[in-house]
């Protein structure tokens, strides 16, 4: 019988790892936002959610920057995501804002707006808004890790270019962030715990694919 490998157990060890170390990283910044997720009504507390989600975002792009640390050989997973999250907290922050509040009040808007004559005009623009909001997000805090030194509104300017013209891959990164946001819903524990990781690595690896021609590389 054929042996494995060392090095295939040391690939599955750094894999598992990796998953393990920024699931449980995530969840401990963006803890506000599970414990209302878990403990309250969604459709009563959607408005502590919205607030408890901002500095989950600061946590996504840690995710985000770990990920391409790793991709560069650096083994540590916890160091590697505070030392992220403590580099890019500033940007990621106004980014996660600007996403949340875009969303919020389109989504206001849209339930103000429905019963009325011209809701059903104005709502699928708003529901455009909201889903390009989310979009340049996602391309954002890649574009953040991969080039700390690009200014916000330039960061904010490209990702939305990269999320409209490059489309497949955000179409396919709604579809993973679709699967994960109804795991959670069904099973937090599973969500949180194992998936995580492997969605936002999904989404990392399409945006940054679509980013590499517009944003310089992060140097040392």
């Amino acid at each position: 019988m054929k042996r494995i490998p060392h090095s295939v157990y040391s690939t599955l060890f750094g894999v598992v790892h990796l998953a393990l170390g920024i699931n449980v990283s995530l969840a401990l910044v963006a803890l506000p936002f599970l414990v209302l997720l878990v403990t309250t009504d969604p459709s009563l507390s959607w408005p502590l959610l919205a607030l408890a989600a901002v500095p989950a975002g600061m946590g996504i792009a840690a995710a985000f920057g770990t990920f391409r640390e790793h991709a560069d050989g650096e083994p540590s997973v916890f160091r590697t995501f505070f030392r992220q999250l403590a580099r890019h907290w500033k940007a990621s922050l106004a980014l996660s804002s600007l996403v949340v509040a875009i969303v919020v009040v389109a989504a206001v808007d849209v339930f103000v707006l429905v019963p009325t004559g011209p809701g059903a005009i104005v709502a699928p623009l708003l529901v455009t808004v909201a889903l390009l909001a989310v979009a340049t997000g996602i391309v954002g805090f890649v574009a953040i890790t991969e080039d700390p030194r690009a200014r916000f509104r330039d960061v904010v300017r490209v990702s939305l270019l990269i999320a409209v013209r490059r489309w497949p891959f955000t179409l396919a990164s709604f579809a993973v962030i679709g699967v994960q946001a109804a795991v959670i819903t069904q099973a937090p524990a599973l969500g949180i715990g194992l998936t995580s990781a492997a969605c936002l690595y999904v989404v990392w690896a399409g945006s940054r694919y679509s980013l590499r021609p517009a944003l310089r590389p992060v140097t040392p």
